[in-house]
């Protein structure tokens, strides 16, 4: 099928009636790592041998070119780069991959963009050179400051390494996340509660928290480790959102906790049902059209990906949301912000009547896990309450088809900042 075949075929008409199309954001994924973690299901790879750089950015480029017809005119409110290990990449590389996005999409003015790295001196002594390439904000993977919390999830880098990496990042960035875990293997409370000093004595705008859960085609799917109780989790969790609120830190998300004017806009477009084209090795993508809503996959396996990317064939499928599991797809991300959304948003980022949803609305309502009020402009906003907070994926699951009892896996496109919910 020809480029113009291409999104004629995707713009003809449809069932849905999308009232806009939603704000736009870009994923870029670079699939190296250092080593893979024992936890980690995430499409990432060991490095072995030479980094195929040059390659890798040219394929990213060809991927962008071929993908435009479908976005095109369409700015881009935030870039996350994602992986894998970004900050593996050189600066002059990610200096490159930024100007050819740039040449090719037109950014936002002060467009966010976000770059995730690890700790290490190698990657640290680059983290000013990357704010000079254009990232804005770094999202830098401590997941703990415990020299033994680390070995035990398999980090290649120590404590001392994870202080001075997230020093670096506040040298050299005006904003930058700071990435924790907890439950983690053998970790009590007041295991955690050092952990918590260490990332709060930073002061950092954002910072993310996440459960260790263990993950299917993982090492630890094979290998399980012992893990805190899901008491212990929860003291856990009531600790977090103690010290993190205490700290001036608002839990806007159900892992994501910002001082004002620091949450991660990407993230937000990601949770809000906005869509985004995923480029790289494995990305996933969501973009919509007047009459429907696209999910789009890269080729998974890095050089495979290269060379279908360079061919004008990065995309190895791509389905139409179906009609049935909007509602769903919708609220497995709105329903993890603590503000919930405002209804007149579902109905523009779905194209659905308000029949389409109304009665499960109303029934978690019943249940306790959402509440309703009413918005100044007539709109009205649906939120989780305390309780569908903390039963987020039986709240989320009142959504799915009358024909699914299971959630359906969904990527989340920001990789670890963008943690499932528990």
């Amino acid at each position: 099928m020809s480029t113009v075949g291409y999104l004629e075929y995707h713009l003809r008409p449809g069932t849905l009636q999308l009232g806009a199309l939603p704000p736009l954001a870009l994923y870029v994924h670079l699939p190296w790592c250092l080593k893979k973690c024992p936890y980690c299901d995430f499409n990432s790879h060991e490095l072995k041998g030479e980094l195929t750089e040059r390659r890798y950015l040219d394929a990213l480029a060809a991927d962008l070119e071929a993908a435009l017809p479908l976005v095109w005119g369409r700015r881009v409110a935030s870039v996350f780069i994602g992986g894998g290990t970004p900050s593996l990449f050189s600066p002059e590389g990610i200096d490159r991959l930024i100007a050819d996005i740039r040449a090719r999409l037109p950014l936002s003015p002060g467009a966010e963009v976000t770059l995730e790295a690890n700790p290490g001196t190698f990657e640290r002594e680059r983290f000013k050179a990357f704010a000079a390439a254009g990232v804005t904000r770094l999202s830098v993977g401590v997941q703990s400051f415990d020299d033994a919390l680390l070995a035990r999830i398999g980090r290649v880098h120590d404590a001392a390494q994870a202080r001075a990496a997230v020093a670096e990042a506040r040298e050299a960035f005006a904003t930058f996340n700071i990435d924790l875990m907890y439950a983690l293997p053998g970790q009590t409370p007041a295991m955690l509660e050092r952990d918590l000093d260490a990332a709060l004595g930073f002061a950092p705008p954002h910072l993310s928290i996440y459960h260790l859960t263990i993950e299917p085609n993982t090492r630890f799917a094979v290998e399980p480790p012992v893990l805190p109780d899901d008491d212990t989790a929860c003291a856990m969790l009531d600790l977090i959102a103690a010290r993190t609120g205490a700290a001036g830190l608002e839990r806007y998300e159900v892992s994501a906790f910002a001082r004002p004017g620091h949450r991660c806009r990407h993230n937000l477009n990601y949770w809000e049902f906005g869509d985004y084209l995923g480029i790289g090795a494995g990305a996933h993508g969501k973009l919509s059209f007047p009459h429907r809503v696209l999910r789009q996959v890269r080729w998974r396996e890095p050089a495979s990906y290269m060379e279908r990317a360079l061919a004008g064939q990065a995309v190895s499928n791509e389905h139409e949301v179906k009609r049935a599991e909007l509602p769903f797809e919708f609220m497995l991300g709105a329903l993890r912000l603590r503000e919930g959304f405002a209804f007149s948003r579902f109905l523009e980022r779905t194209g659905l009547p308000p029949s389409a949803v109304a009665p499960r609305l109303a029934d978690a309502e019943r249940r306790g896990l959402l509440e309703s009020r009413p918005e100044p402009d007539g709109d009205t906003r649906w939120q989780p309450t305390a309780r569908g907070f903390d039963f987020l994926s039986d709240l989320q699951a009142m959504f799915l088809p009358p024909d699914k009892t299971e959630r359906p896996d969904r990527p989340d496109p920001s990789d670890r900042e963008a943690p499932r919910a528990r």
